[in-house]
């Protein structure tokens, strides 16, 4: 499915994403959900392949970029300006903001991890909801979006992140098969 360019298409991709993210979960095995991720093959390269040992890790990630999206555009229509990412961090050093998100968690139940996503997801589908459909898509229309449009941090932290959490669960899922 090619990137969400309308408000349309991007609250149907977060849906359908979201809805085969689920379906998926609740298709797991006690075994995959059991057995740790590992994917020390070499193949996978970037860093949170290594990270997430677990369905709930990966859940909790998907949880703290949509607050992170939720708090930003909060924050910014109320007159506080605030970047995106939380200081310390930046495009450079998001990946350690990663990892503290994951120990954050490492207390954080399976069931609290879903409970605490679907709670996310439904908010920030409302709020992308409120916005038209130039609002979310045509670019300058709000100053702290910078050179970006509004929507394209919805599609990132939405459909897209879905289909990396899918991918990564179907990943997990192969290792499972063949180590068995």
């Amino acid at each position: 499915m090619a990137r969400p360019t309308t408000k349309t298409d991007l609250m149907e991709a977060a849906d359908s994403g979201y809805k085969s993210l689920m379906a998926f979960i609740d298709s797991m095995t006690e075994q995959e959900l059991a057995t740790p991720f590992d994917f020390s093959d070499g193949k996978k390269k970037e860093a949170h392949w290594q990270r997430d040992k677990n369905l709930r890790d990966v859940l909790i990630h998907l949880y703290e970029w949509h607050n992170l999206t939720l708090d930003w555009v909060s924050s910014n229509q109320r007159g506080e300006m605030k970047p995106f990412l939380p200081k310390p961090y930046n495009w450079k050093t998001y990946g350690q903001m990663n990892v503290f998100f994951w120990k954050k968690h490492q207390n954080t139940t399976l069931e609290e991890a879903k409970k605490m996503l679907e709670q996310s997801h439904r908010e920030i589908m409302q709020l992308a909801e409120n916005f038209s459909n130039e609002k979310l898509f045509a670019k300058g229309v709000f100053d702290w979006v910078g050179n970006s449009a509004l929507g394209s941090y919805f599609v990132s932290n939405t459909s897209s992140h879905y289909a990396w959490a899918l991918k990564k669960l179907k990943a997990h899922r192969k290792n499972c098969k063949t180590g068995s």
